[in-house]
């Protein structure tokens, strides 16, 4: 990437992210979109992940400087901790302890930079029982109640893929809390540690149901209530061809709408909240979408307001009339994928391409003297 522009409302800023998996990478990519100048520190000789991605594909590393390090000789700790000594915010997920081992914790990295965001993404947090202890996605979203809640009244609890912890309760609070210690940063002048923990997270994003469970909205039990497919006009239904559609009808004028198109009986339309009529209402949406085909059914029920949309899968998704006209996807390289979010007036991002790296480019555009790169390649330190 070395010295080329970046715009976005995040120019200017420099990212060193510490190469790990999941949430962390996704958080790179997010703030290298937005403008920030994201420089992936990998450990040398390291195999990346248990899924090998081919470089054309891997968005854990487009849009950055890469620079591969050997953290085991102390010439390599002391180049990132001169890279961090210049930049704006580290992102790191590590478990509690691993960047202290390395000699790049957050007291020895302010020492250099007090004006340092040392951005921190665990699991279970920087401290408690659980701290040191693995897991993943579906780990954090059990232990915080959300996998609990997920899933039919009968069937087991279903892991939404890993949206909910590692990216929603993970990335997302992650660069909450980092976008927000710069804001004060700029306040006060000093940096500051955050501690982003995906059940922290997950915790934070189920706020309304323990407001709902409190006032005896919410059953604490999966598939009974308005939201987790409790409700016959607020969950999927299959279609002649074996496809689904997603129904959400919650308001009353919506729901009426619904059952004017579907066509329902009108008798269900006054009994909508009335729990004892629920049962034939099922049976009877789901007798009605098995006679036409999903696409069918998208076309009677898209140009209205009942809030029934087709179940589409991630390749129809980047073809649906809506997402092409506001280019919410994009063909870049060989792929199509996400454009930036959320989209700013003046300062739009821009998606990330595969970067070159050359890391001797990208050093030197960050200040590094051409004598010590050489000496670091040629000792094998960085690669």
């Amino acid at each position: 990437m070395g010295e080329e522009r970046r715009d976005g409302p995040l120019a200017g800023l420099t990212v060193i992210e510490m190469a790990g998996l999941g949430p962390v990478p996704l958080a790179g990519l997010m703030l290298a979109e937005l403008g920030a100048r994201v420089v992936r520190v990998e450990r040398k000789a390291k195999a990346r992940s248990f899924l090998h991605v081919p470089p054309e594909f891997d968005l854990d590393r487009h849009g950055r400087d890469i620079v591969k390090v050997d953290l085991k000789d102390p010439r390599g700790t002391a180049l990132v901790l001169d890279l961090i000594a210049g930049a704006d915010v580290v992102i790191e997920g590590f478990r509690p302890g691993v960047m202290e081992r390395l000699g790049l914790g957050p007291d020895v990295c302010m020492k250099r930079n007090a004006k340092l965001v040392f951005a921190r993404q665990t699991g279970f947090g920087q401290d408690g029982p659980l701290a040191d202890r693995a897991g993943h996605d579906i780990t954090y979203l059990a232990y915080s109640g959300a996998l609990h809640a997920i899933g039919e009244k009968d069937g087991k609890p279903i892991p939404p893929l890993n949206l909910v912890a590692d990216f929603g309760g993970g990335t997302m609070f992650l660069l909450t809390g980092l976008l927000a210690a710069l804001v004060e940063r700029g306040i006060s002048g000093k940096g500051q540690v955050v501690d982003a923990a995906m059940i922290d997270g997950v915790a934070m994003l189920t706020a309304p149901f323990h407001s709902f469970l409190a006032t005896g909205f919410w059953k604490d039990r999966r598939g009974s209530n308005l939201l987790d497919t409790g409700a016959p006009f607020y969950d999927t239904y299959e279609t002649a061809d074996g496809r689904h559609v997603a129904v959400g009808c919650l308001e009353p004028q919506f729901f009426a709408e619904f059952a004017r198109l579907l066509p329902l009986d009108t008798a269900f339309v006054s009994r909508q909240y009335d729990l004892s009529s629920w049962g034939g209402m099922r049976a009877a949406i789901a007798a009605r979408f098995r006679e036409k085909t999903r696409d069918e059914w998208a076309a009677i029920f898209e140009p209205t307001e009942a809030c029934v949309a087709p179940v589409l899968s991630l390749a129809e998704a980047t073809r649906h009339p809506h997402n092409v006209a506001r280019n919410v996807f994009a063909a870049k390289g060989k792929m199509t994928r996400p454009r930036p979010a959320p989209r700013f007036s003046r300062t739009p991002g821009e998606v990330a391409a595969m970067g070159d790296g050359n890391a001797a480019d990208s050093l030197a555009s960050l200040g590094v003297a051409a004598d010590r790169i050489d000496e670091l390649m040629r000792a094998e330190v960085i690669g």
